[in-house]
């Protein structure tokens, strides 16, 4: 798996300390500034502290089985901004080098708020999900709203639990109940934040059920080839 963060601290140095000291039990692989400079703190082949208590298609312990990449951005704390330009553009060259050392599918590079989505929210939604998968890396899907009455908390019936199997075959940690309670909402959030970041309300609208049909269907193509 690749896992995408933000350091959500004042300061790229800040961060830096941070995922420098032994004391914090936090570490990363790859840090890269918002310039595009990469700083690497973890050999890949080592287990880094990123993901913390997490779940991604069955993997309960995801630090063991991810690349976890920090990206330098104040957060949602300190004052929330667009990932710049020189900054993408290094990311997409590491992940280049990274997938050539390592087999990873596109349905397993996810950001932080995919893995934990009930504890944390980055690399949010103007993390540019789409650019990243137009150079190859991710899914995305650009789809027309589908028919049918939105799902939202509380909702129960057949409805939500092909929302819920969705997500759960997707990877997220939904099995599916029939019921969207609290921990459906969390998951469905966090997808909406990465797949439809322009609507991030927790209520499956056609759009967002259109889009989750579209993302699960191009997952299956690219995992046949």
């Amino acid at each position: 798996m690749l896992v995408i963060h933000y350091t959500g601290m004042p300061s790229a140095s800040e961060a830096l300390t941070r995922l420098t000291d032994p004391a914090a039990k936090v570490s990363s692989h790859y840090l890269i500034d918002e310039d595009g400079a990469i700083l690497r703190l973890v050999p890949e082949e080592r287990r880094a502290w990123h993901a913390g208590r997490s779940y991604w298609k069955g993997e309960r312990d995801c630090n063991s089985v991810s690349v976890g990449i920090e990206l330098v951005n104040p957060g949602h704390e300190w004052g929330y901004r667009a990932f710049p330009a020189p900054q993408i553009d290094a990311l997409k060259a590491l992940i280049d080098e990274i997938r050539s050392r390592w087999t990873i599918p596109n349905g397993r590079i996810v950001g932080h708020s995919d893995i934990a989505p009930d504890r944390k929210i980055d690399p949010g939604e103007l993390f540019p999900w789409q650019e990243l998968a137009k150079a190859g890396h991710g899914l995305w899907v650009d789809v027309a709203a589908a028919p049918g009455a939105p799902l939202s908390l509380g909702d129960e019936g057949v409805g939500v639990f092909a929302l819920q199997a969705g997500l759960y075959r997707l990877g997220y940690d939904t099995p599916p109940s029939g019921q969207l309670d609290e921990e459906t909402l969390v998951n469905l959030l966090a997808f909406q934040r990465h797949w439809r970041p322009d609507q991030v309300d927790g209520v499956a609208d056609g759009e967002t059920r259109a889009r989750l049909v579209a993302l699960l269907r191009q997952g299956a193509i690219a995992e046949a080839v």
